[in-house]
């Protein structure tokens, strides 16, 4: 452990900074000079991986940047410096009352940072013995409806969607099937119709992408889920929903809600992202298609490869300095907020100077986070990817991509890139 006080040689706690004084990464006043890097907006949709690069050369492996608004913060891109920051929770908290730039009224109740960063009753946004209560209350229901045949769902509604386009010959991969199976898969899982996954999946997009409606799409998830939790205290199903209301942890109704919440955005967003990617990488290597199609390849190798080199969530929201400390050679004060760089991190030449080497096998990516706060539910996400892709191979004879791989195109956010289309043809 290293608390260090911020070491005044960083171009941004230069005490003549009037943003040194309260350890902010940049002073309110000078934002407007457009020297600092914004992780939203039209260049950073474009490029986000040109992005990293150039903040990894000019500052290291922790660089300053503005998020949504304007809003400063500290973006980790070294690996051991992502890793540090999510096995130390006394150092790097996540909860975000300690953000300074938050308590002392400079983010306004509306921003769409809220909805990614901002302080809720769910176990992401606490540490400790708290955390501890309701994480159990999460894992134990994850495992509880992970055992009960999710797989089948998988391949009930992954059928449906591809009976939709069969008979075509053609379809988009993204539009057609990935940006919505997951969620299909979470309605049943959660207790809720079928009739509400698309509602739900384009809310969750939108809360994730940010903008001015984020807070709107927030308050519709809100009342779906609100309405689902109040009819299971009425009709108690063997689902994810009945299972949080009637755990031994106690939760309480707003506990109850944040954590549907919680679950419902993370698993469809992150699953629905990778799963295209998956499709693309398989789409776009015919080496790695045919192996799947022979058993000499299985999916969960793809999905690893996928992990590392273009994780589900690029950027994850966030932590918060507990201190003042020195992080990857900067200084970092108490209160300031960071977003630790996944992709950053897992492609960070310290530890992958040749990106080219096999990573088979290798499990240390940072795509479902770490430490106390790792993502509780691989299995379901693995076993929907699984799942998808086998009903795809079984369905879809000939399946190929119908374009030039180079014709494919991404869109980020500040948190996500996400492929915009994978048109594809075969047998109808």
């Amino acid at each position: 452990m290293n608390d260090q006080p911020p070491t005044p040689e960083h171009p941004l706690n230069d005490p003549s900074d009037p943003g040194a004084a309260r350890g902010c990464p940049v002073a309110h006043g000078d934002l407007a000079h457009g020297d600092v890097t914004r992780l939203y907006g039209p260049d950073a949709s474009v490029d986000p991986h040109g992005i990293y690069a150039r903040l990894r050369e000019e500052y290291g492996a922790v660089a300053p940047v503005l998020l949504e608004g304007d809003v400063p913060a500290w973006l980790v891109l070294g690996y051991r410096e992502c890793r540090r920051v999510l096995d130390n929770p006394l150092q790097f908290s996540r909860d975000s009352r300690i953000w300074r730039d938050w308590k002392e009224g400079r983010i306004e109740a509306a921003s769409p940072l809220i909805q990614m960063v901002g302080w809720r009753p769910d176990c992401v946004s606490q540490d400790g013995e708290p955390h501890r209560r309701l994480r159990l209350a999460v894992t134990d229901n994850l495992h509880a409806v992970a055992s009960r045949g999710i797989r089948r769902h998988v391949t009930y509604f992954a059928n449906k969607q591809i009976d939709a386009f069969a008979d075509r010959g053609t379809a988009d991969l993204v539009a057609d099937f990935a940006e919505y199976l997951p969620m299909l898969v979470l309605t049943r899982v959660f207790g809720l119709a079928a009739s509400e996954g698309r509602t739900l999946a384009e809310s969750c997009a939108h809360v994730i992408k940010g903008g001015a409606e984020a807070l709107a799409h927030n308050d519709r998830i809100m009342r779906i889920l609100g309405e689902l939790a109040e009819r299971k205290r009425q009709e108690p199903g063997s689902d994810f929903t009945t299972g949080l209301l009637e755990h031994h942890a106690g939760l309480d109704e707003d506990e109850v809600l944040g954590h549907l919440r919680l679950v419902l955005i993370a698993a469809h967003t992150t699953t629905s992202n990778l799963l295209a990617r998956v499709l693309q990488l398989l789409l776009t290597d015919t080496s790695r298609l045919a192996g799947l199609v022979s058993g000499e390849l299985n999916v969960s190798a793809v999905v690893e490869e996928v992990m590392w080199n273009t994780p589900p969530l690029a950027v994850l929201p966030g932590r918060f300095a507990t201190a003042d400390l020195e992080l990857g050679g900067t200084g970092v004060r108490e209160g300031d907020l960071l977003v630790l760089g996944l992709t950053a991190g897992n492609l960070d030449p310290e530890i992958r100077p040749d990106t080219g080497v096999s990573v088979q096998g290798n499990q240390s990516h940072l795509a479902f986070s770490g430490g106390p706060h790792e993502c509780p539910g691989q299995g379901i996400g693995q076993a929907i990817i699984e799942g998808a892709v086998d009903a795809l191979l079984h369905r879809l004879p000939g399946l190929h991509l119908a374009v030039a791989a180079e014709e494919l195109t991404s869109t980020a956010s500040t948190w996500e890139s996400r492929l915009d289309t994978l048109p594809v043809a075969f047998a109808p």
